[in-house]
């Protein structure tokens, strides 16, 4: 057992024995200092028995969810439904013309801050359902999807007829510099390896390529104000929970530069988080509230001008030119 753990009983997860769990050090610096900050069940389980530790690395402050379970492991806690992996809707074109309004207001347009057309070389990292690769393909792009789910690549290859993989990073058939930008929408929280996902990301990339990367935000107001009911917390699939700094902090130990991640704007994300408060016994008129549209946009708009949205967006860069 870890010393830090041993200062600071966990709850180990109630699951069949067959699962496997690992318990590690943290993802940025190596360290095995850290503490417990608090511990949430899966919104997933109709139970909530389940108890999952997220801890804070005394050195370095980045948050993530241990123990954990295994990699092989993990395909028991993402259902055939899982949600990211069906295949939603396209853009409206309407809202193409309103880009550089939504950017500025902070609107839920993280997705869509490539060229409308393109012409290079495109990796999505955790794909999903395809729409994503599917509109930046129709943009001009030479698009490559890649998501652990085999029913999902297949269903781009024969459905969407575009080109995907299996797997994660590193993948044996992508090879260096080969992209001119490499997309992580949601997906980099998902990983048990962020920072050596992130410097494959970096090898894969041309010199000057671009790494865009979005990812909940979990120093923002609405995880103070819905704690383990926070919909961006979704223990135990998200296994590193990142805030501004850290994400830019593993960003640029991979090798990037890149700016303060900037915020993104989610009503949906408040109403699902109040919704699942609710469920789970919270009878404050404000949680009441917050589950209505307007007020849900409201609040995420005051967030957003705050700088404290539960969501936030990084841009990265491979430098030209390698650090000497």
């Amino acid at each position: 057992m870890i010393t830090s753990l041993l200062e600071q009983p966990v709850s180990q997860p109630s699951v069949a024995s067959s699962f496997t769990w690992e318990e590690i050090p943290c993802s940025q610096c190596g360290s095995r200092h850290y503490r417990v900050q608090f511990e949430a069940s899966d919104p997933c389980s109709e139970t909530h028995r389940q108890v999952f530790p997220v801890v804070r690395c005394d050195d370095c402050g980045l948050l993530f969810t241990n123990p954990r379970p295994a990699p092989e492991s993990m395909g028991a806690f993402y259902s055939e439904n899982y949600q990211p992996h069906r295949r939603g809707s396209k853009l409206r074109r309407p809202l193409r013309k309103w880009y550089p309004l939504a950017r500025l207001n902070g609107r839920a347009m993280e997705r869509k801050s490539l060229p409308h057309h393109g012409k290079g070389r495109l990796l999505d990292f955790g794909c999903g359902g395809g729409s994503f690769l599917e509109r930046m393909a129709e943009q001009g792009w030479e698009v490559t999807g890649l998501d652990t789910s085999m029913s999902v690549v297949e269903r781009i290859r024969s459905q969407l007829k575009l080109s995907a993989v299996s797997g994660t990073l590193p993948h044996p058939e992508l090879k260096p510099e080969t992209f001119d930008v490499v997309t992580m929408w949601h997906s980099l929280e998902h990983v048990h390896d962020p920072l050596a996902v992130l410097r494959e990301a970096y090898r894969l990339l041309v010199p000057g390529g671009r790494l865009l990367v979005a990812t909940p935000n979990i120093e923002s107001w609405p995880h103070r104000w819905f704690g383990t009911n926070w919909f961006g917390l979704d223990l135990p699939r998200h296994l590193t929970h990142f805030t501004p700094t850290t994400l830019r902090r593993m960003i640029e130990t991979a090798g990037f530069e890149c700016g303060l991640p900037r915020m993104i704007r989610h009503a949906d994300w408040l109403r699902s988080s109040a919704r699942l408060a609710m469920r789970r016994g919270d009878a404050r008129w404000t949680t009441r509230l917050l589950t209505r549209k307007p007020i849900a946009r409201l609040a995420a708009w005051g967030c957003f001008v705050a700088g404290q949205s539960d969501c936030m967006f990084a841009d990265a860069a491979r430098p030209l030119t390698s650090a000497s």
